[in-house]
């Protein structure tokens, strides 16, 4: 079993960047697939992007792609969601999730693929 934390949520103005997070508990971290989703107000949970064990098997949903990137780094147990040139509709509460499955495009983008996740942040674009 693995915990995870978010960290580096916040506000900022349209076109700034932001950098989120996410460090997950136990000595096994390496072997997760790991995703980040976001969800908005009075809005269902959707797929921001993902990552495979080897950092080079990286997916993205349509409305991030070219702006987000993801990335992790299994020495210090953590993954990153390097977000550029935000929009006020990126505000949203955004989660960290982990499964122990190797995942293909498609099932990446379901929320029911993983296992565990995270308390989520806060991240608000202002226009």
């Amino acid at each position: 079993q693995v915990q995870l934390v978010e960290l580096g949520g916040g506000t900022v103005l349209a076109g700034e960047s932001l950098t989120l997070r996410c460090t997950g508990s136990g000595r096994t971290f390496s072997t997760y697939t790991m995703g980040w989703f976001r969800q908005a107000p009075g809005e269902e949970r959707e797929f921001v992007a993902a990552i495979g064990r080897s950092d080079n098997n990286k997916f993205y949903s349509n409305s991030v792609r070219g702006r987000f990137t993801i990335s992790r780094d299994n020495a210090v147990n953590t993954v990153y969601l390097e977000m550029n040139t935000l929009r006020p509709q990126d505000t949203a509460v955004y989660y960290c999730a982990a499964t122990t499955r190797s995942l293909i495009q498609s099932s990446s983008r379901d929320p029911g693929s993983y296992d565990f996740w995270g308390q989520g942040t806060q991240v608000a674009v202002s226009s």
